[in-house]
């Protein structure tokens, strides 16, 4: 065999084993420029909700951090709130956005939960980090599913503590502004374990 036979029968070789890599690599670009990527990562989200496996932590950190209220949000009819004017309520916090399948996916248990919560000591916050431009997609979202829980956009920066790097991320804070817990992907929030940590909190 030729050295330039030899080198061509390597580069066949080298190929024949990247060729699943890049196919797969391939997948993953036309699933994220479709938009199939959310729905995809929604269904498997969706079927292990199902399974028990991802039930939300009712515990507390061991060490508590102080919550950075130090920021306005607005509601999908434009009208602005600061946090600060939940301080003395426990909140439950969730980061989300139309686009993300995961968050899709728990949004459900977290009607549901939301649902059986009756004090006014608890307060829900359903965060979309979409943009700005997109807030009649994310009412669109919310009415088509009828959901009934608060939903608000950000007015302006958030404090460096919701700048997170993967959404859902929901945090629960106490009355007296401690995160109590912060839970990062899919969750199951419609359980009775987690209810009753909210409304144990709230009576504190």
């Amino acid at each position: 065999m030729r050295f330039d036979e030899y080198q061509l029968y390597s580069l066949k070789a080298i190929l024949s084993y990247l060729k699943p890599f890049a196919l797969a690599l391939l997948a993953v670009v036309l699933l994220r420029t479709t938009g199939l990527m959310g729905g995809l990562s929604y269904i498997t989200q969706s079927a292990m909700l199902h399974s028990g496996l991802l039930d939300a932590e009712a515990a507390t950190y061991e060490k508590k951090t102080d919550f950075d209220f130090n920021f306005t949000i607005k509601d999908l009819a434009g009208q602005k709130k600061s946090f600060e004017e939940y301080r003395g309520k426990v909140i439950f916090l969730n980061l989300w956005a139309t686009w993300c399948g995961p968050c899709r996916a728990e949004m459900p248990t977290i009607q549901k939960l939301y649902d059986k919560i009756e004090s006014d000591k608890i307060a829900f916050v359903m965060l979309s980090i979409d943009e700005d431009v997109n807030k009649n997609k994310v009412a669109k979202y919310i009415s088509d599913r009828a959901f009934t829980f608060p939903v608000f956009m950000p007015s302006g920066y958030l404090s460096q503590q919701l700048v997170v790097p993967s959404i859902p991320t929901t945090f629960v804070i106490s009355k007296d502004g401690k995160i109590l817990t912060k839970e990062v992907g899919t969750a199951n929030y419609d359980t009775e374990k987690f209810r009753k940590f909210l409304e144990a909190e709230a009576i504190k």
